[in-house]
């Protein structure tokens, strides 16, 4: 049970076809469909990591844009 909760749930959506875009970049094909407990704990990891810093990147160039 995630203890995550989405601020905006808007844009669940939109965060679940961010994760899949960057776990199929790093080769990890239908990861909807994954059993997530059977991955490492560095390939969870590396999507993680990716979308927090997708989004960190959306926003800066979002900022300096305005």
């Amino acid at each position: 049970m995630s203890r995550n909760k989405t601020v905006v749930p808007e844009a669940r959506q939109a965060l679940n076809q961010l994760k899949l875009e960057i776990a199929n970049e790093l080769g990890l094909s239908n990861y909807d469909q994954i059993d997530k407990g059977t991955l490492t704990s560095r390939q969870n990891g590396y999507v993680g990591g990716y979308m927090v810093k997708n989004l960190i990147e959306t926003a800066e160039n979002n900022l300096s844009n305005k």
